[in-house]
């Protein structure tokens, strides 16, 4: 695939490593400081690591050119571009993690939910952490937990977010009780799953149509 890289940061470049690796081509790079390859450029696909600001527009401009997108931007109003998107669109993929580690943590959490549902003395509570330059907070990771467990009966979640050092990203859900604590976590060594995550999430939309999930992408 000839893959078009939307922001050139430090999760830009993993994709691109990654992109390389797996036999791909970069078929150019758009920051703020080269939006006129907008114009010419040719690619199968688009990756977008952008900023919060700009992921709406970058996201549209992409579409409507119909070039496919995979976004991993997090902090934005993604409702506003999903809801009434016509499933014969430009296809593109959304997610606020790409990790399939995290995905596996997604599933775990949801099937424990259901476990502990009988046992209402265990009350969930997540906590993440961040290195210090994401803007956004909580993450767009720890939201789609919360959403996840309030899906499977329990509305109240707390959100503890901690911003440190260089820290690629840590999440973890604590269900405590009086009598004890059952922790799950998910700890990333470096955004390479990320970027892994993402460009398989790309090779997969390949002649598809309509936006998709990453849980479609970890179902085949």
């Amino acid at each position: 695939m000839r893959i078009l890289l939307i922001g050139y940061g430090k999760m830009g470049h993993a994709v691109e490593q990654v992109a390389l690796q797996r036999g791909h081509t970069i078929a150019g790079q758009i920051d703020k400081d080269s939006l006129h390859l907008w114009d010419s450029i040719d690619c199968d696909v688009a990756i977008e690591f952008s900023t919060p600001p700009t992921a709406l527009g970058n996201v549209q401009r992409a579409l409507q050119k119909g070039i496919p997108v995979v976004s991993g931007t997090t902090g934005w109003d993604v409702d506003s571009l999903l809801k009434g998107y016509p499933t014969s669109g430009t296809p593109w993929i959304w997610s606020p993690n790409y990790s399939i580690g995290v995905q596996l943590f997604f599933l775990l959490n949801r099937q424990l939910a259901r476990l502990l549902q009988p046992w209402q003395q265990y009350r969930p509570a997540i906590t993440e952490t961040h290195h210090i330059h994401k803007l956004d907070k909580p993450s767009g990771t720890a939201k789609h937990l919360v959403q996840d467990l309030q899906a499977e009966g329990y509305p109240s979640v707390s959100i503890t977010s901690i911003r440190a050092g260089e820290v690629a990203g840590i999440h973890t859900v604590d269900w405590d009780s009086e009598e004890d604590t059952i922790t799950i976590s998910h700890s990333a060594k470096s955004r390479a799953g990320f970027a892994l995550g993402a460009v398989i999430a790309a090779e997969w939309l390949q002649g598809k149509t309509g936006a998709h999930t990453m849980e479609e992408v970890m179902n085949g």
